[in-house]
């Protein structure tokens, strides 16, 4: 994982699905991702023949959104004050499967941007450019309210 991707968001391993920014442009960022054969959500899913789950691959979508936004808000290394959060996600379509080993790219592009929220469509396809999955998403980036438990535990 590199310095530029966790100087940008808040996301740490083991809940970070992005490896490294490739490129970008004022709309849209593309990210490159491996998927690790020791992370630990292969022993469950599914044992003896692991993939990656679509939703961690949605997740890693979201998280290059959120690197793009992170970017479009200011310099490298400047801290983002909140976190980036999603409103909607609107169809989902997955092509193949991605198995441990498997690298991959991903693109994020903002369509459109109102108010606080960007709604973006994003991609990921393997490195030979198969196509793995598309998904549109609506991100914001938001401070968490005070009155949100610092730990992570439900206040009482």
């Amino acid at each position: 994982m590199s310095d530029a991707v966790t100087s940008l968001i808040p996301h740490r391993p083991p809940f970070l699905f992005v490896d490294e920014i490739v490129s970008e442009t004022a709309d849209s960022l593309v990210a490159r991702r491996t998927w690790r054969a020791e992370e630990d959500f292969y022993r469950g899913h599914y044992p003896g023949a692991p993939i990656t789950p679509g939703v961690l691959l949605c997740e890693a979508v979201f998280q290059t959104g959120a690197l793009f936004l992170a970017r479009a808000a200011g310099p490298e290394g400047v801290s983002t004050p909140g976190v980036p959060l999603l409103a909607k996600i609107n169809d989902v379509r997955f092509r193949q499967p991605i198995y441990p080993g498997d690298t991959v790219l991903i693109e994020v592009r903002r369509k459109e941007r109102l108010g606080e929220f960007s709604l973006m469509t994003g991609s990921m396809r393997k490195a030979d450019g198969a196509r793995v999955l598309s998904v549109d998403f609506t991100v914001a980036w938001k401070t968490p309210s005070s009155d949100a438990p610092a730990n992570g535990q439900p206040s009482t």
